[in-house]
């Protein structure tokens, strides 16, 4: 049996769906929650969406309420949302994000925003030359904390960072520096300036960790945070959902907090009618078995050439070969545009 609900808002072009497999032993909080959460870090529940009710929620999916509110509090906690007294839950903007632009603002003209913000800053007392220099220093910190980019993601899903390291280097063309959440303090402290850059599910552990260095620094503006997006894996979902009853699903990444999140968000989908299977690409012992047993693997880009070796080199010891779909990215490609633009990167990607 499994209860669906589907929410639709208009700033998002596709509609997310949340499944529950009421009789499975992982806890149906943890499938809203991990479901909730893959929405808000692929952007399809956007900074200021408001969240439904637990009323609303319980009524689609046939969840306690008690249990939901658990999941809003939990999702509270690790900083993807906000509640706001009589008004509801919301999910929370990050580091530089602002909240979505308006039909009208984005229909405004560039030469009349700049109008508007001078003739903002000329109300409030300044000069045109003062406004100058407040500019000029803005974009010249930006600048300065873009000379070092750092990604950061917690020491247990290293993978998570390979993986965002591999992507930007290649789309951006810069060097790129892996930190761990764990040694980030210590890293930024004996650095000058930096932009750091992680995904939504770390953001608000590397927000804590920035603010205390920032506290500490003679200039807390040479350092700065940017949240990226992560892919919505749109078309590996449909694959998976048309998948035969009885098939058996591989999944393999450098990222053993992806594996985890997939593995549940797919039994929350099609619970026990596909048997899925998850490796490390680097677990020579795990990944050979979901050579040999899994009909359809899929992988991320970082590990799809050492799985395709693995399925060389295990072959002729094979019935059939799987079927292998490598995912495109693992970040979303308007993230990437948007920390181009971010790091004042010329070129296009």
């Amino acid at each position: 049996m499994i209860e669906g609900l589907l929410l639709y808002h208009p700033s998002w072009p596709m509609m997310v769906q949340f499944t529950i497999q009421p009789d499975s032993e992982i806890p149906a909080s943890t499938q809203l929650f991990n479901q909730i959460c893959f929405a808000i870090a692929s952007r399809q529940f956007p900074p200021g969406y408001r969240l439904p009710s637990t009323r609303q929620l319980a009524m689609q999916t046939g969840l306690h309420r008690n249990t939901i509110s658990k999941v809003y509090e939990r999702l509270e906690t690790a900083g993807f949302v906000e509640a706001q007294v009589g008004s509801g839950i919301y999910v929370r903007a990050l580091g530089q994000e602002s909240l979505p632009i308006s039909e009208a603002e984005t229909a405004t003209p560039v030469s009349e925003l700049i109008e508007q913000s001078l003739d903002g800053f000329l109300q409030r007392g300044y000069t045109l030359k003062q406004v100058e220099e407040l500019v000029l220093n803005a974009i010249t910190e930006r600048l300065r904390a873009s000379t070092s980019v750092i990604i950061t993601v917690p020491k247990h899903d290293w993978g998570a960072g390979e993986i965002m390291v591999q992507e930007l280097q290649q789309s951006l063309s810069i060097t790129i520096q892996l930190v761990f959440l764990e040694e980030l303090a210590v890293n930024l402290k004996s650095s000058s300036a930096a932009t750091v850059v992680t995904v939504r599910y770390f953001a608000t552990q590397a927000e804590e960790i920035l603010g205390a260095v920032q506290a500490d620094h003679s200039d807390p503006k040479a350092f700065r945070i940017i949240p990226i997006d992560i892919y919505d894996y749109s078309e590996e979902l449909e694959l998976i959902k048309a998948l035969p009853e009885g098939s058996r699903l591989g999944l393999v990444s450098l990222s053993s907090g992806t594996l985890g999140v997939a593995e549940v968000m797919i039994y929350s989908l099609r619970g026990e009618e596909v048997y899925v299977m998850s490796a490390e690409c680097k677990d020579a012992y795990k990944l050979n078995a979901v050579i040999r047993h899994a009909q359809t693997i899929i992988s991320d880009q970082a590990s799809c050439e050492t799985l395709k070796a693995a399925i060389l080199a295990a072959e002729p010891d094979l019935i059939r070969l799987p079927k292998i779909v490598c995912c495109r990215n693992y970040i979303d490609p308007q993230s990437i545009e948007l920390l181009q633009r971010e790091l004042g990167l010329d070129s296009g990607v």
